[in-house]
């Protein structure tokens, strides 16, 4: 009787310790906390990319000691790419042009929370500018003369860059579409700063830029502010915004909001064209959001 007990009893044991070593071995497979915690952070191409890495860095750097958590921050190579991340929950926030933000928050509900600020004041505006030399000084001399101009954009899906100026030059008969204009030839640069750097050598007569990212190139030297002239400016638009996903918690709001006005390092405000950042929501882009609907990018 005692030998059958005694066998009994080392089968149950033996049982026992492999399902706990089942269940280690199920605990070693499953991702880290880390891993699962990874807060991810889209940023459109406001510069090119290499000009920003350095600040993005020490961005990633402050948000990850700050959240407490790991956080990458990625610069996307163009504008429509961190809306698509956006949308297929592939990132968690993202920096946005007001109008791919528009176009974010239709597509996936993605939310402001954060934008910039120059000198105290959360606006900027589109300019066109043009080499010293070139004989423009005027919108209207532009428009008078469209058929000899080369005018470059920006990135497509730029507000300031793009959907702006195309407003303005379209209300004075000059542009339609990317197919249709007055123009000898448009171009679309791809960055702010490719632009500022076509017109500055002279490859084309004119473009369209965000005049904070001017001001900025302009005062950190990477183009020469006595070779240009600004014949347009904008109404004022509302700063670029952060925006998160649809789900985000309030406390995870309230830490990047917290963590992202702290912010005074002037090589990441820098990287934006700002001096600093400011609270935001939905309601600030609501004449971008019209701006959209004119032409057709989201409907009403």
């Amino acid at each position: 009787m005692k030998k059958i007990f005694l066998i009994i009893f080392t089968l149950f044991l033996t049982l026992f310790l492999a399902a706990c070593s089942e269940d280690n071995s199920t605990e070693n497979n499953e991702p880290t906390q880390t891993e699962e915690e990874t807060f991810t952070i889209g940023v459109i191409p406001s510069q090119t990319e290499g000009s920003m890495e350095g600040a993005m860095d020490k961005l990633q750097s402050i948000l990850s000691k700050d959240l407490d958590r790991n956080v990458s921050v990625e610069v996307y190579p163009d504008y429509n790419g961190v809306v698509e991340a956006m949308n297929y929950d592939k990132i968690d926030m993202a920096f946005f042009g007001p109008l791919t933000y528009v176009v974010a928050n239709e597509k996936s509900g993605a939310q402001a929370i954060i934008t910039q600020l120059i000198d105290g004041e959360p606006f900027y505006h589109s300019y066109i500018i043009t080499h010293k030399d070139n004989p423009l000084n005027s919108i209207e001399e532009l428009v008078n003369n469209a058929s000899e101009t080369d005018f470059a954009f920006g990135d497509i899906n730029s507000t300031s860059g793009s959907l702006i100026p195309s407003i303005e030059l379209q209300d004075r008969g000059v542009y339609e579409s990317v197919d249709e204009y007055a123009f000898n030839t448009v171009r679309f640069t791809g960055s702010h700063d490719a632009t500022a750097l076509s017109v500055q050598n002279k490859q084309v007569d004119a473009g369209a830029i965000d005049s904070a990212i001017y001001n900025q190139l302009v005062e950190s030297g990477k183009i020469d502010g006595d070779q240009f002239k600004i014949i347009w400016e904008s109404e004022k638009l509302f700063q670029y915004p952060w925006a998160v996903s649809k789900d985000t918690d309030p406390d995870t709001i309230k830490q990047l909001q917290d963590s992202f006005i702290a912010i005074e390092d002037e090589e990441i405000v820098a990287a934006f064209g700002a001096t600093g950042f400011t609270t935001a929501s939905n309601q600030d882009y609501e004449s971008i959001r019209q701006a959209a609907i004119k032409q057709g990018i989201i409907n009403e």
